[in-house]
């Protein structure tokens, strides 16, 4: 079974304040340079022990989705160099520390090292509406008594199947990401507050270009199962509302490409 970890970041209201705002936490030491690797992008994510973070032959705009929660096209503007150059990054803080504090340091070097600038716009563009259905949210609040921090795991047992766990999840962190495996970003409009423990289960589409009588290890893929808009509607009590509507862009006036440390 592929699984994946997803820690919730940080809060909803972050995103949404100006570099300046943000609570002064960095990572102790940091390497940030040029990656040598030749293969496809890799990915960022902190690693276990809640003190390092990674990147692997990453680019630099994929870090700024990851730190800003967003989607690709929401973020405008910039160089090149941005999506097109790979690095690796290894960053490390002074001590263990929770999820959202990691998630801070990342978006405090960032702006360091890149001596990033940047405003926000909304933008008119397709996105996906996350709204309470009409027979109410089937949701259970996670208990504020109870530890650790919030995660959305991912499980795609077979192709296409795929499985989502929430634990204290809040609806803007569902709401994002719910962007990263769709085609459009996904606003959340649920006005629902606090983190939230359910479960998802839903069959995605086959890939855009999957051959007619394709197969899967000899297989042919098992498209059964609610669609992921039938399975939040029944199983969350929420609705996704495919729409064209104003969405939340990162704007970047200034970027200086790190030369490697």
């Amino acid at each position: 079974m592929h699984r994946i970890a997803v820690c919730v970041l940080l809060a909803a209201t972050l995103f949404a304040q100006a570099p300046a705002k943000i609570p002064d936490l960095r990572f102790d030491v940091v390497s940030l340079k040029p990656s040598e690797g030749l293969g496809p992008g890799g990915g960022i994510r902190p690693e276990p022990g809640g003190q390092t973070y990674k990147a692997t032959n990453c680019p630099i705009k994929l870090m700024i989705q990851v730190a800003y929660r967003v989607k690709a096209e929401q973020i405008v503007g910039g160089p090149g160099w941005l999506d097109a150059d790979r690095f690796d990054m290894e960053a490390k803080a002074e001590k263990p520390s929770s999820a959202d504090e990691l998630h801070v340091m990342l978006i405090n070097m960032l702006v360091d090292r890149l001596q990033l600038k940047f405003h926000h716009e909304k933008k008119d563009m397709p996105m996906y509406a996350l709204t309470v259905d009409k027979g109410g949210a089937k949701l259970t609040p996670h208990e504020a008594a109870s530890a650790g921090d919030p995660w959305i795991d991912q499980a795609a047992e077979k192709f296409l199947h795929m499985k989502l766990k929430a634990t204290c999840a809040p609806m803007d962190y569902f709401a994002f990401r719910l962007s990263q495996l769709m085609d459009r970003p996904v606003v959340d409009l649920t006005n629902l507050h606090g983190g939230y423990d359910f479960n998802l289960e839903y069959t995605r589409d086959l890939p855009l270009g999957f051959p007619e009588g394709g197969r899967i290890n000899g297989e042919e893929p098992d498209t059964s199962g609610p669609t992921v808009f039938a399975a939040v509607k029944q199983q969350l009590g929420l609705e996704l509302k495919a729409q064209k509507g104003p969405v939340e862009v990162i704007v970047i006036d200034h970027a200086e490409k790190p030369s490697g440390n």
